[in-house]
């Protein structure tokens, strides 16, 4: 208990370093797991996907549509148990700042193929029976304040002209992944509307998305699919869902790379803020260890002391760290909610912040210790503070 006291005490001496300190490695410990938390959300989409759905597209690009006819085709090939479509529609809600996703979907196959978007039976219904129905996810409602019956308008640009839809329904995700941002609404409508306006577009769509048997024989089934129609005038490119999402965060790897970069570099930054402290302190008790020694205090006792003093002020900055990155990120969360839909701290991470604080107060210790065992008795006496 005594070595506790004297552990407080050497961690408390300089009250205005050790704050400062305890400031510096708190921050950077929030920073460190903010950018964590970033990383995270990125793959949000992809831990979302389920094992066995696959995604099949145009084998040349996203932006290339497929056949409407394809569908009958692939639901033929063995393994495929059901399938869905969908196409992006990309219109402009009063603003183009006002961002989110608009997807044109076959209805009841889409909801059948995700499970995982909640919707209540009476507003599923009332989509089904609404060609201009919408179903939207219940953080967009809650972004733009928008109810069941609201009528909203769209300014169409991959489907050009001004586009009248009703919200019918409100969808929530089984899990904390799913992204409740999306407008969902049924593909007949833009069709209709491309026949007789751009008769060349109409049955045409972005994607199909297939819900499979056996998800180990997802690439068994991929290949067949794209067999099917090769050297046709729209040959195709499946892979698992998984697959299709990390394809799109490949586009962003230069930026994923460099936050991770960043982060390691805040690790340094964190060493070097308790390992500058410690440094100080060492120089200060030179002829203060010497003199314990002196008393009979053994090695073990001052790398115990130097150890424990480190330890103690990490685990301070580390907790304080910890605290401020459940009040910033939750703040943070509900501001980029739009961009980041599974922005949202992992309990790791907090447990990632305290291992690497802990980690880090005993290699800030390393120096300090070396020096304090190795300087001489007579030599450590005569410094002067």
């Amino acid at each position: 208990m005594k070595v506790l006291k004297l552990i407080t005490k050497n961690a408390g001496r300089h009250k205005l370093r050790t704050i400062l300190t305890v400031l510096g490695l708190a921050l950077a410990v929030m920073a460190f797991g903010l950018i964590r938390t970033f990383i995270d959300a990125w793959y949000a989409g992809a831990r979302a996907s389920a094992p066995d759905r696959l995604v099949t597209r145009h084998a040349v690009s996203i932006i290339f549509t497929l056949p409407v006819a394809y569908k009958e085709q692939i639901l033929q090939v063995e393994g495929v148990k059901d399938i869905t479509f969908g196409s992006w529609f990309g219109g402009i809600y009063i603003d183009p700042k006002n961002f989110f996703a608009q997807f044109a979907v076959e209805p009841e196959s889409f909801f059948r193929v995700y499970p995982e978007y909640i919707v209540p039976p009476d507003q599923m219904q009332a989509f089904l029976q609404d060609r201009r129905g919408v179903i939207a996810g219940q953080g967009l409602v809650d972004r733009f304040g928008w109810k069941v019956g609201d009528q909203i308008s769209l300014i169409g640009t991959i489907y050009p002209g001004d586009w009248q839809f009703v919200i019918r329904g409100i969808y929530q995700g089984s899990n904390p992944d799913i992204d409740e941002t999306a407008f969902v609404f049924n593909y007949d409508y833009i069709d209709e509307r491309m026949r007789q306006e751009s008769p060349g577009r109409a049955g045409e769509i972005g994607w199909y998305i297939l819900k499979i048997d056996d998800p180990s024989r997802a690439a068994e089934i991929s290949s067949r699919i794209d067999a099917r129609f090769d050297n046709s005038r729209a040959e195709t490119r499946t892979e698992t869902e998984k697959e299709f999402a990390l394809s799109f965060i490949a586009m962003s790897d230069a930026i994923i790379i460099g936050l991770r970069i960043i982060s390691y570099l805040i690790i340094g930054v964190i060493f070097l803020v308790l390992a500058n402290t410690m440094a100080m302190a060492a120089r200060e008790r030179v002829s203060e260890n010497a003199f314990m020694r002196t008393l009979g205090f053994r090695g073990y006792h001052l790398v115990g002391l130097i150890l424990g003093e480190s330890l103690v002020i990490a685990a301070m900055g580390g907790i304080a760290g910890m605290i401020l990155l459940y009040l910033v990120g939750t703040g943070v969360g509900v501001a980029l909610s739009q961009f980041f839909p599974g922005f949202a701290i992992n309990p790791a991470t907090y447990l990632l912040a305290l291992i690497t604080a802990v980690l880090i107060g005993v290699a800030a210790s390393i120096f300090p210790i070396v020096r304090a065992l190795r300087i001489n008795i007579v030599d450590g006496l005569r410094v002067v503070d």
